[in-house]
């Protein structure tokens, strides 16, 4: 009988986000957690951590932590969260600079060492982090994706629940365009159940509502106000994860290299997907109505304008 090869999955950056990863990829068994960062010493903690954790999860997986890119080789996913974190007053776009130089030096590490991954970039600003690791790796596009609509589609569905009064896993929603103040709730394909959700509140109550998931993400930074959305963004990046090591085959919304499809060449920007063991293995293009195309237009334009400043 042949040997079943453990899935590896690597953590670049072990901060609040990749620490929640490595707990959930450990309680779900997913496969080895490698956990890596630039900080000498915390990456082996969290790891020695969880290690203790393990027997009390039933969990087999192997967490270790370095500080060595050299140890990532052979990851069958690579999930990206390093650079600075928002804080108080500050937009997504405000991080580009510095964490471009992260992401280089991030997509290098990538390249070297795990040339065979899926890799799901978390770092903010979202959609000009994937296009510059993908541009540094080399990779193929279905290999490199950006995790945001998965996000900002849960937070869509959490409001429109406590809106409602029912569970959020019954409401099926689209959030999609650029991981920023433009991006695009689907209105028109969102539902409870099967049923339109124009159905149960009003235009302008889910106006109210949409502005709020725009909003969601410093919404959490201005209550926490020494860091960013950890739970949420951990849980999203591990659903893709998961549906990529386990060929699962979900329609997820990420953010996925355009050919074409919504009308737009060679630009990152969040769609619906299907993610299985070849990566994003096909983007479905959905009817959208006039309102939403328009929305997503000034999505795409606000995403090119990102990435014409990205450093060379």
């Amino acid at each position: 009988m042949s040997e079943q090869k453990r899935k590896k999955i690597a953590l670049i950056g072990a901060g609040n986000i990749g620490g929640s990863m490595a707990y959930l990829a450990c309680a779900k068994e997913l496969g080895d957690v490698v956990l890596f960062d630039v900080v000498e010493d915390m990456p082996q903690g969290k790891a020695l951590d969880l290690r203790h954790a393990a027997p009390v999860l039933g969990s087999s997986s192997n967490v270790t932590g370095t500080n060595d890119y050299a140890d990532i080789s052979g990851s069958d996913v690579c999930i990206v969260t390093a650079g600075l974190a928002r804080k108080p007053g500050m937009s997504r776009d405000d991080l580009l600079a510095t964490n471009a130089k992260i992401m280089k030096s991030v997509a290098q590490g990538i390249k070297e060492n795990a040339p065979e991954a899926f890799v799901i970039i978390v770092s903010n600003p979202l959609d000009a982090m994937v296009t510059l690791c993908q541009r540094e790796t080399g990779f193929p596009s279905e290999r490199v994706v950006g995790m945001a609509g998965v996000l900002d589609s849960a937070r869509y569905r959490s409001f429109l629940a406590e809106e409602v009064g029912v569970s959020p896993v019954v409401i099926d929603a689209f959030v999609l365009g650029g991981h920023g103040d433009t991006m695009v709730p689907i209105r028109s394909h969102t539902t409870v159940g099967g049923i339109p959700i124009t159905h149960f509140i009003k235009p302008e109550r889910l106006d109210e509502i949409e502005q709020r998931v725009r909003k969601a993400g410093g919404e959490v930074v201005a209550l926490l106000k020494t860091g960013s959305a950890f739970y949420s963004p951990a849980t999203a990046a591990l659903e893709m994860a998961e549906s990529f090591l386990k060929d699962q085959k979900k329609v997820l919304p990420c953010a996925a290299l355009l050919n074409g499809e919504y009308g737009y060449e060679g630009i990152y920007i969040g769609v619906p997907t299907v993610i299985g063991g070849k990566g994003v293995e096909r983007i479905i293009e959905i009817e959208l109505n006039d309102e939403e195309k328009k929305a997503l237009a000034v999505s795409a334009e606000a995403v090119k304008s990102l990435i014409t400043s990205l450093p060379e």
